[in-house]
């Protein structure tokens, strides 16, 4: 057994009696690297690692492109790495109802905040809702630079419609964390109001999730301004 061989193992033991709360980030990250590194000293790999992205919390949310950027890190690894913050995701996702009953804007947003954990992109769903608003469905209708409300509003219209929708919710979240709706955020609000009256189907919400906060339209009555 040669000296990373024994380091390996007295971490391995260090995580199993302790759990990850004994443990730094650096060593936190080499130990999660044994698992995709196994022939190299990975405590210098996450040394390169943590200076090359500024914390482990960006190390998690790299692309894997980007964490390819770093020496050591191959195709494995950065895998791995970029796996952790999904995996978080559908964890959290996994532990609510598959269709739960939505009959406040609370409910809907402790349905909705896990679905945006670990986002870097702003990312668009609809809620289909039946006559008990019982959640029918909930789909992304987009991600990233959204190219046109427009076409958007249409698709939301048009999932409503299949998916034979009492009412619908939309919503998104801010990334940055800032959690007041913009003028951007007003306008499709408008838009897709009208776009909803026009099939008879209303919207009951437009909420906006930055981290684990939200704020809705329809609490701060801003529904009927529009």
């Amino acid at each position: 057994m040669g000296v990373h061989d024994g380091h390996r193992e007295r971490l391995k033991t260090r995580y199993i009696e302790h759990g990850l709360d004994s443990f730094n980030d650096l060593n936190a990250l080499e130990l999660l690297l044994f698992y995709a590194i196994p022939r190299k000293d990975t405590n210098v790999i996450a040394h390169e690692l943590l200076d090359h992205f500024g914390s482990l919390a960006c190390v998690l949310n790299a692309s894997v492109y980007e964490l390819m950027e770093v020496r050591g890190i191959g195709e494995s690894a950065a895998i791995l790495i970029s796996m952790l913050p999904q995996l978080m995701r559908k964890s959290l996702i996994s532990e609510g109802e598959d269709h739960p009953i939505i009959n406040s804007t609370r409910k809907a947003a402790e349905y909705l905040i896990p679905r945006f954990a670990y986002e870097k992109d702003e990312v668009f769903l609809l809620m289909c809702l039946d006559s008990q608003r019982k959640l029918i469905c909930c789909v992304e209708v987009a991600r990233g630079v959204v190219n046109s409300v427009e076409t958007n509003v249409r698709r939301i219209a048009e999932l409503a419609l299949k998916n034979r929708a009492s009412s619908v919710i939309i919503s998104h979240n801010h990334p940055d964390k800032i959690i007041y709706p913009s003028r951007e955020d007003d306008y499709v609000t408008k838009q897709t109001i009208a776009a909803m009256n026009a099939i008879c189907i209303p919207m009951a919400d437009h909420i906006i999730v930055a981290g684990d906060k939200y704020v809705s339209y329809s609490e701060k009555g801003m529904l009927d301004f529009y």
